[in-house]
């Protein structure tokens, strides 16, 4: 089965790209190939570990004239591999590679993956009404959202999955003299992600008693929200927790971060799916989340985890409460979930749901 692969960025910041590259780590390069949208890093980075990788500079949706050569330019890229299956990942890359795979009389082969939860925005409308064979989903959750736009499209699911954390990768240090439990949340500093919620958790459980050391992994990733990292800095202040809060920016491998907390804490509402999480329970690391979207898929609370009933401050801090007075808790947890880990979600797992349901797709 050969697949050509479409995909708008050059750089891997976020959960879509982290799922993708799982994947793309046990793949043959004879049997993959990809085009990116635009250069970038993550461009580099797989063509010089074997992978065929082109770049064709698309400009912005809304420059017409570059769309309309940008989906010429795909077209003959699919005229001269001919691959079995095309993959649009996101719904970017949709409003692209249908045309193209229509002009190129290949529009039965086209599929597009939706990472995201839609919520009826004009990109994800719009690619939905464009031709596909399927549209591919990262949870239940996601694809339930998807199956609300028309035309109704046929979804399938498969659950992401997360590399086994490196043996050699030892624990980030953190300002000395903490003493108190740690808790982190990893993620694009946006507002959707939670860490504004999470802050004012945080402030509600000092008021109750409950001292931890917050750690926030993380930058602005793509310029998406430029205001919210001073947003956060602020509501730091107004809360007097400078002593208590660490925002380390964003990182290569958060991985040394996540080593060094006791619980961590992914307070998106709702999440996609949030690998993440699956990376602390890789390592042995309470988890807790909101019990929306892609984590209650995967995570059970009070066995494998901790689900808040949403995001709202006060339900953060109840949620967390149980984890922050019991070290056993969160051992007990931490154990569960390892071992859901092992037994679902490695990045073997994924790469065997990933290619099965393609293969699937291609003999229907």
């Amino acid at each position: 089965m050969r697949i050509l692969i479409t995909l708008p960025w050059g750089e891997r910041l976020g959960g879509a790209e982290a799922m993708l590259h799982g994947v793309l780590e046990g793949a043959s390069h004879e049997h993959v190939e990809l085009v990116f949208l635009q250069p970038g890093p993550w461009a580099d980075e797989l063509a010089a570990a074997g992978f065929r990788v082109e770049v064709v500079r698309a400009g912005r949706l809304r420059q017409l004239h570059r769309w309309l050569a940008t989906v010429l330019r795909l077209a003959q890229i699919i005229r001269r591999r001919r691959p079995d299956v095309i993959l649009n990942w996101s719904a970017k890359t949709q409003l692209y590679g249908a045309p193209a795979a229509a002009l190129a009389g290949m529009s039965g082969r086209n599929i597009w993956w939706q990472h995201s939860i839609a919520t009826g925005a004009w990109i994800d409308r719009l690619a939905t009404l464009l031709p596909t064979r399927a549209i591919g989903c990262t949870s239940l959750a996601a694809a339930r959202a998807q199956e609300q736009l028309r035309p109704r499209r046929r979804t399938f699911v498969v659950s992401a999955g997360s590399p086994p954390p490196e043996t050699s990768a030892g624990a980030a240090s953190l300002p000395a003299g903490t003493g108190r439990p740690v808790v982190g949340l990893v993620g694009r500093l946006q507002p959707w992600k939670g860490q504004q919620r999470m802050l004012e958790a945080q402030g509600l459980l000092r008021g109750q008693g409950h001292n931890f050391h917050l750690l926030i992994v993380g930058g602005d990733s793509y310029g998406l929200s430029p205001e919210y990292p001073a947003q956060l800095s602020t509501t730091i202040e107004q809360l007097g927790l400078e002593n208590a809060v660490t925002m380390v920016g964003e990182v290569p491998d958060p991985g040394p971060y996540i080593q060094t907390m006791d619980v961590l804490v992914n307070a998106s509402d709702p999440e996609p799916f949030g690998i993440v999480l699956l990376e602390g329970m890789a390592r042995g690391i309470a988890v807790m989340a909101v019990n929306s979207g892609g984590p209650p898929e995967f995570i059970e609370h009070g066995r494998t985890g901790v689900l808040a009933r949403s995001g709202e401050p006060s339900e953060l801090a109840k949620a967390l409460k149980p984890l922050l007075v019991s070290p056993q808790l969160r051992a007990k947890l931490a154990r569960a979930g390892r071992d859901r880990y092992l037994r679902d979600f490695t990045d073997t797992a994924m790469r065997e749901r990933f290619f099965a349901a393609l293969e699937a797709l291609c003999v229907q």
